[in-house]
């Protein structure tokens, strides 16, 4: 229990790493889909997948900070 909260530490940065990739590769299929597939929806919506990795990382962050006040 003791090093538990590091385990949410590292879980939320690999989270934030994924974050990263999933949005530049939904933001680079929508800038060229929108050349040369006719996508109507602009690259920016592309942003709204990061929203529930943020959700995640904030719960990790807040778990994590649980775990070490409770380890002390």
């Amino acid at each position: 229990m003791k090093k538990l909260w590091i385990l949410f530490i590292v879980l939320a940065v690999i989270l934030s790493d994924v974050m990263c990739a999933v949005v530049a590769y939904s933001y680079c299929d929508l800038v060229w889909g929108g050349k040369y597939a006719g996508y109507s929806a602009p690259p920016s919506t592309a942003f709204a997948f990061a929203i529930p990795f943020l959700i995640a990382i904030a719960v990790c962050l807040a778990v994590a900070y649980v775990l070490r006040k409770k380890g002390k």
